[in-house]
């Protein structure tokens, strides 16, 4: 029985573990890199191991840096189970679909420009095959996955249908429990509902996003909001999202709502322009059960995302109507690390007006557009062309989906329990943030280490 780190290794992106069990292999995630456009594309082309020596896939999430390469994985030869929670099925059919579209699209753009010539990684028949391949199972439901790996879901809390995986591994009369975390959510975080411990393992391997940091509570956060949104309109600006048309598109909404009937924030029109971020809302309606229903607006309305301000706004030319739009307005656009997408076109349009606010409310990898706004550069680059940086950026963590810091030890310490301390691999996170966990989860007596690329251990 060994683990092999191949994706989310060191780094933050393109999820991938792979669990060799009884000669069996088994994928732990199978997400895209992203980051600058010729390293990512080399890393997403290049597969752990062959396509059809793979025996089944499980999946955490639906976000793209956990599943964007499965109908890369079908093309390239895997036909084997694809097991995730029926949410995350649900929103990987229209994830998936969208991916394909940008990859075509911006090939398309690209080559119109006369930049660079980007094949696609695979297309909608790609996807509708992968779709075919998938097992939805419910939470708290064990399920074998090959001989000698049973499985189970638990809630993740970091979005809607996100999971923590237990992994019961037996080989030769040995039995090794492992706890896959996927991503670890936060306690309060608006609509869905809090993180699952998943107690008694012997391995973890635990994502590390915000391992030298602590978020703002999320009842800050909406504060906040409003606090930018009245600051931008007074000016007369437009503040600019991109935002995770999963998951992070709706909490925002959700914030909004709950600030506009509390007349917390001026009546200005709010356009979520993403055709991905239509589907997902729909997919979120169609999962009540998975709401919390401690929220406040849970529980005071069944419409938790459409009220009078809100617009989505599906097909192009509305989209293309928003830049002439003269007065102040709230876009959320996709994608959440303003890589690809329609947020592009806001960026080029607004991005050099300093009455604007680009507000950014997830986590930007190195290397994207993203973190080269939240480092405020002087000038940045939007479909090939520089454009200088003279809106305001705001950055609101509190929104992150992603345990910080003080949650991440104390999701450890509970799944530890009364026991001995687990060996514990720290994935998904950069090197800063992950020797800064280290070094706090040593003081707690958990030992932990950051395994990179190729590394193989005994489980």
């Amino acid at each position: 029985m060994e683990i092999e780190f191949f994706g989310a290794a060191r780094e933050v992106t393109g999820s991938c573990h792979v669990l060799r069990v009884n000669g069996r292999t088994v994928l732990l995630d199978c997400g895209m890199f992203q980051g600058r456009r010729q390293q990512s594309r080399a890393q997403n082309l290049h597969l752990p191991l062959p396509a059809d020596s793979v025996d089944a896939v499980v999946l955490s999430h639906a976000h793209i840096d956990h599943s964007g390469r499965l109908p890369y994985l079908v093309n390239q030869g895997f036909t084997g189970p694809i097991y995730c929670t029926p949410a995350t099925r649900d929103l990987c059919a229209i994830m998936l679909a969208d991916s394909a579209h940008i990859q075509t699209k911006d090939a398309e753009f690209l080559a119109k420009r006369q930049r660079e010539h980007v094949e696609p990684l695979y297309d909608i028949a790609d996807v509708t095959a992968t779709m075919r391949r998938m097992r939805s199972v419910p939470f708290e439901e064990p399920f074998d996955v090959v001989p000698g790996v049973r499985a189970t879901f638990v809630e993740a809390g970091h979005i809607l249908g996100s999971a923590s995986v237990v992994l019961e591994c037996s080989e030769g009369g040995r039995i090794r429990r492992l706890v896959f975390s996927g991503d670890i959510g936060r306690v309060g975080l608006p609509i869905i509902r809090d993180p699952v411990l998943p107690t008694g393992a012997d391995v973890v391997i635990m994502e590390s996003t915000y391992g030298n940091r602590d978020h703002e509570p999320p009842q800050d956060t909406r504060a906040l909001l409003a606090k930018i949104v009245r600051e931008t309109a007074a000016r007369g600006g437009r503040v600019l999202i991109p935002a995770f048309a999963v998951g992070r598109t709706q909490e925002v909404v959700y914030d909004l709502h709950a600030l506009a009937r509390a007349k917390e924030i001026p009546p200005l029109p709010i356009y979520i322009d993403s055709p991905l971020a239509i589907d997902a809302t729909t997919v979120f309606a169609m999962h009540p059960d998975a709401f919390d229903p401690s929220e406040e607006l849970v529980a005071l309305t069944r419409d938790l995302f459409h009220f009078e301000l809100v617009t989505y706004t599906r097909e192009v030319t509305q989209s293309k109507a928003l830049n002439a739009i003269s007065t102040p307005v709230i876009i959320i656009a996709a994608s959440g690390m303003a890589e690809t997408g329609r947020i592009l076109h806001h960026l080029a349009h607004g991005a050099g007006d300093p009455r604007n606010t680009i507000l950014i409310v997830g986590f930007q990898a190195e290397h994207t557009l993203g973190r080269r706004i939240v480092e405020r550069r002087a000038m940045i680059k939007v479909f090939g062309d520089e454009i200088p940086l003279r809106a305001r950026v705001e950055v609101l963590n509190g929104y992150s989906a992603h345990a910080d810091r003080t949650e991440l030890r104390g999701w450890i310490r509970g799944v530890r329990g009364e026991g001995p301390a687990p060996v514990t691999y720290l994935v998904h996170g950069e090197e800063e943030a992950q020797d800064a966990l280290i070094a706090q989860l040593h003081t707690d007596g958990i030992r932990a280490t950051a395994p990179r690329a190729g590394d193989r251990v005994p489980l």
